[in-house]
């Protein structure tokens, strides 16, 4: 995008508003400064430099996702952005006015085509399971997970997932419900993704959906993660700690994952 005030090409990007997350706050400046509505991807290096802020030389970092264009809608020039325009990686090298900007185009280029995106969630709070009277399979969030579910839904929209599934325990549909009532999407069952289902097998579903291409949402336990993660990423289980109502964004190509990063 071109800057008008500074005269400069660069990147979508913006600050933080109170309480934003900054996935978010990427989704968000991009839809304004560019008009396409983009779906999130791969993580891309931070950039870190120094800017002039009342007076003095402060330390500034920026994030940075790759983006799909689901949607290119409708951009009028302004007095902070009057020009957008798609280019080439190498021209867009040549165009970007800092050299801050360009390791993280570089580094988009250097990666293989992603082909689809899972994001892989295990299941918000929903108290202590020995104080639960029925079923476990029934056991519902508490109020810090509802609250989770409804900061997530923010966040998983941006990734505009076409499919949502769950395992069976109430507790995972409701983690990812607010996010797929939002899109207008039912949640899935799928056993394949109960904690006591084969971490192969489920692996094995998790390249089925991402061979479907787009972006799925699959919410998942505790016990089954990290065998799943490791069965798909060769590390080992110990190393893949997925905290309750967090969890990771696998990015395939074809079959194989090309990255994967804990949803921050």
């Amino acid at each position: 995008m071109h800057r008008p005030r500074y005269d400069d090409w660069s990147l979508p990007k913006g600050k933080l508003r109170r309480g934003e997350h900054p996935l978010a706050a990427a989704g968000r400046e991009v839809v304004e400064e560019t008009g396409v509505r983009p779906a999130v991807g791969l993580r891309l290096p931070s950039t870190r430099y120094r800017v002039l802020l009342g007076g003095e030389f402060v330390d500034k970092t920026v994030d940075y996702w790759a983006m799909n264009a689901v949607e290119e809608g409708w951009f009028a020039a302004n007095s902070e952005v009057d020009g957008v325009s798609w280019f080439p990686v190498d021209d867009a090298l040549d165009r970007l006015t800092y050299d801050h900007d360009r390791p993280v185009v570089a580094r988009l280029a250097a990666l293989p085509v992603v082909t689809g995106t899972i994001v892989l969630m295990r299941h918000a709070p929903a108290g202590k399971r020995n104080e639960w009277p029925g079923p476990d399979i029934q056991r519902p969030l508490d109020e810090t997970g509802r609250e989770r579910a409804q900061a997530l839904a923010g966040l998983l929209v941006w990734f505009a997932p076409e499919r949502f599934f769950s395992a069976a325990p109430l507790r995972c549909v409701k983690t990812v419900a607010p996010a797929a009532t939002r899109l207008g999407l039912p949640v899935q069952v799928e056993p394949d993704f109960n904690e006591s289902a084969d971490p192969e097998t489920a692996a094995a579903r998790l390249r089925a959906l991402a061979a479907a291409g787009g972006s799925t949402v699959v919410c998942s336990q505790g016990g089954l993660i990290p065998g799943l993660l490791a069965a798909l990423t060769g590390e080992p289980g110990s190393a893949l700690r997925t905290p309750k109502g967090e969890g990771w964004v696998l990015s395939f190509h074809d079959a194989e994952v090309v990255q994967h990063d804990q949803l921050p």
